[in-house]
């Protein structure tokens, strides 16, 4: 059978017009953008019209736009750059229990060096109460960081109520935007966020190459030192190649933003498994504040690894993992308080611009076969 590939929240593949703007960089303009002689200036350039288109997606300038090696390194960068700005002085940061790892073990690793970090809870759906943001602020809160949408379930997130409860208290606000960039509106002004992260390889962008957008004003402590490179928020000399990549990624998904004919196929899967299994499925996450490609169900009283174990062909992520023959919940799909009867048969699938009907089709047809 066909391999259905339908894991695009893990990442995508790398857009045609990407491969296609990154090849001249192989072996052409292959300076230091950062040298001052003939041989950079074609990296140089290259570079900085990538930052602007980069820039354009966002809404922001130009200089705001630092490039990175991926979503990680950009969370660590926000999270511990503003720690180490202020380390001698008493921390505290606010973020949410269903955040990304990547954010998750750097708020861990801050309170190993003496911070406080508050994990506010998420209602059944997956969301924020923007009053618990309100509450759990203190006069050593440095840093607010909640994700745009969540990758596992998409729940999208009231970031715009919580920058306001930010700005209120004169507290930066981050937010992961790996998932949400691309697919949903991310301008940064329209958010209110100060810093927003972004992974290249969730944007039809190859991997290893992300950025952080840190607002005007924003003090960051650099993770690497070295050159003053990325006017001297990341040393290291920069990639013209992953940088054009991205850039020509962040041109491409202008016109995807909203993605209506991906939420029309997400609908139709999500209509023909609740024709197909009835009662013995189940939604997780929000029924509208949601990604358009994301479909997230439990098939309750199974296995969720255990239905892609018998469906190796198709593409798809479990929210449940098998240990020592133990079942165990997400984080995220635990901290929404879903039942582990429900829970341990979670399945996401996350649907792209490559997402085909006939192959939505046809997982429901692989599915009702391997659960008959």
């Amino acid at each position: 059978m066909k391999p259905i590939y339908l894991d695009y929240n893990a990442s995508t593949p790398i857009d045609p017009a990407v491969a296609a703007a990154m090849r001249p960089f192989l072996e052409e303009a292959y300076g230091n953008p950062s040298s001052g002689h003939w041989a950079s200036t074609s990296a140089k350039a290259a570079l900085e019209n990538a930052r602007g288109k980069v820039a354009a997606l966002l809404g922001c300038a130009s200089d705001e736009v630092v490039f990175m090696s991926g979503g990680s390194e950009a969370n660590n960068l926000a999270l511990k750059g503003l720690f180490f700005r202020r380390c001698d002085r008493p921390s505290h940061v606010i973020t949410s229990r269903i955040e990304h790892s990547a954010t998750i073990e750097p708020c861990r690793f801050l309170e190993r060096l003496g911070a406080k970090v508050t994990y506010v809870p998420v209602d059944g759906a997956g969301l924020v109460d923007p009053d618990d943001i309100r509450g759990a602020i203190t006069r050593d809160t440095f840093l607010i960081s909640i994700m745009h949408a969540n990758n596992e379930v998409g729940t999208i997130q009231p970031i715009a109520e919580i920058a306001k409860i930010a700005r209120e208290h004169n507290i930066p606000l981050h937010t992961d935007a790996a998932q949400s960039v691309g697919k949903i509106p991310t301008k940064v002004d329209e958010l209110g966020v100060d810093l927003l992260s972004v992974a290249g390889h969730k944007v039809y962008a190859p991997k290893g190459i992300g950025v952080l957008y840190v607002r005007r004003g924003i003090e960051i402590e650099p993770l690497i030192h070295g050159a003053g490179h990325e006017s001297g928020r990341r040393a290291g000399t920069e990639s013209a190649l992953l940088a054009i990549a991205l850039g020509t990624a962040c041109e491409i998904a202008q016109p995807w933003i909203g993605m209506p004919g991906v939420q029309r196929l997400r609908d139709l899967f999500w209509e023909r498994l609740r024709a197909a299994f009835g009662n013995q499925i189940a939604l997780n996450g929000h029924t509208e504040l949601r990604l358009p490609n994301t479909l997230n169900v439990s098939f309750v009283g199974r296995v969720g690894a255990d239905i892609l174990a018998r469906m190796p062909d198709v593409a798809a992520s479990t929210g449940s993992a098998c240990h020592a023959g133990e079942i165990t919940l997400s984080p995220v799909l635990n901290a929404m308080g879903i039942a582990p009867e429900v829970g341990m048969g979670a399945i996401r699938f996350s649907l792209g611009r490559g997402t085909t009907q006939e192959e939505i089709e046809a997982v429901v047809n692989r599915l009702t076969g391997t659960l008959a």
